[in-house]
């Protein structure tokens, strides 16, 4: 019987996320995006054991605060323009990953300005510690 990291994540893990959190990015590989700043829709899960997740106390220093999503992506965005979403992407996710509480990542980016007929294009991660590497 074979082993469904899902369905651990699902049974042991709470889900934390992030969702529609719209940034002005200097992204993209285009002349045209060189230069100026764009909408950037940015949605993120963090699974977090329930050991690590579930409140004594009803104290914020007992789980994992969302500002800290906030601060990296925002301190990444500060550094200056990049090319691609997935570079965008792999950067972000390893460096919440590398937050001791949270087991999995699901992160993706989308830019909602790009086409007139389609809500957006993005790319979305999705990285467990121990796997993917």
């Amino acid at each position: 019987m074979s082993h469904d990291p899902f369905v651990t994540l699902a049974l042991e893990c709470r889900r934390l996320f992030l969702k529609d959190h719209v940034v002005q990015v200097r992204i993209g590989a285009h002349d045209f995006e060189k230069g100026v700043t764009q909408r950037l829709i940015f949605n993120v899960e963090l699974f977090v054991p329930f050991e690590g997740s579930t409140p004594t106390s009803d104290s914020l220093s007992e789980v994992v605060d969302y500002d800290f999503v906030r601060q990296l992506i925002a301190s990444r965005v500060a550094r200056g323009h990049v090319e691609l979403q997935e570079t965008l992407c792999d950067e972000l996710v390893q460096q919440m990953l590398a937050h001791p509480q949270v087991r999995a990542v699901r992160l993706s980016t989308q830019k909602p300005d790009v086409y007139p007929d389609c809500a957006g294009v993005g790319v979305e991660v999705f990285r467990m510690k121990g796997a993917n590497a």
